[in-house]
């Protein structure tokens, strides 16, 4: 039976890039919007959804951890990891200089990429802020006028825009991780190697104290699990009220993860798992970066 796998759209996005590197063959649905697809992931719509995590030059992206802490608790079954290479691309009549454009399209993750770039070629350019890269690279081919798109060369053949200069981000390391999302995890195959494995916890404090969040940490550390990465977000019920992600490279065992989470609550946290998944990192086709 035939997957049906929903992604951040529209076409020409990295998130589309990231699916067709891990998936072939199946129906690819494209979604306005991260809480959109994983909206639809929840209601059986599609089968599986693929959103972007975090960046490795801007950050987690907060709206797809918040999302699914706050809205939609689904359980992260995989993670895929793909280069990224930002581009800056206009309509095929554009026969100006750098200095004339005057408006770029992209998505604030994108803009945030080529921030040093931008600063310096693109003096005369208003930036606006779109749902998506493939969403800026679509504006950007109906528009008129000496406008461009951050995005990449997918993007740009879908929606007949050229590259005017390549490889835009201000820093040569740009991957971004990518969570695969499923309520039904019979349903995931990707016939990739496994690069390694990880397990992701949510940590709630009971309250502000001296100490708490060492008392969190030493739970992981004396039994020498390694984090690989610790993140603060607002519980949203007040200032000063956080919660905790934590990510732990190992898989989830019937030992030291129930260890942890017996010691914490002890402590008076509140432990949840949000997944404990496999990674991949995979390398999109270069012809579509």
């Amino acid at each position: 039976m035939t997957k049906r796998i929903g992604y951040l759209g529209p076409k020409g996005t990295f998130t589309k890039l990231a699916v067709d590197a891990a998936f072939n063959g199946e129906d690819k649905k494209a979604f306005d919007t991260v809480p959109a697809c994983i909206d639809a992931v929840d209601t059986g719509e599609v089968d599986i959804g693929v959103v972007p995590l975090e960046n490795a030059i801007e950050g987690t992206v907060h709206l797809t951890v918040d999302y699914l802490v706050h809205q939609v608790r689904l359980p992260i079954v995989a993670e895929i990891v793909v280069p990224i290479q930002q581009h800056l691309i206009c309509t095929p009549n554009f026969k100006g200089t750098l200095k004339d454009i005057e408006a770029v399209y992209s998505h604030s993750h994108a803009i945030a990429q080529c921030h040093q770039y931008i600063h310096q070629n693109l003096p005369n350019a208003v930036l606006h802020v779109t749902s998506s890269t493939g969403k800026a690279a679509e504006l950007v081919s109906v528009k008129e006028g000496n406008i461009a798109a951050i995005g990449n060369k997918l993007a740009a053949k879908e929606y007949g825009l050229c590259i005017v200069k390549e490889n835009i981000h201000d820093y040569p390391n740009n991957h971004t991780r990518f969570a695969v999302l499923t309520k039904n995890t019979e349903a995931l195959s990707i016939q990739h190697p496994i690069t390694t494995e990880k397990t992701s916890l949510l940590v709630t404090l009971p309250r502000d104290y001296a100490g708490a969040l060492h008392q969190v940490l030493s739970a992981f550390a004396w039994r020498k699990m390694n984090l690989s990465k610790i993140e603060s977000r607002p519980m949203k019920t007040g200032l000063g009220n956080y919660f905790f992600i934590i990510d732990v490279d190992d898989p989830y065992d019937a030992v030291l993860f129930p260890g942890v989470q017996a010691e914490l609550e002890a402590l008076g946290c509140s432990v949840t798992i949000l997944g404990t998944f496999p990674v991949y990192h995979l390398q999109a086709n270069s012809s579509s970066l």
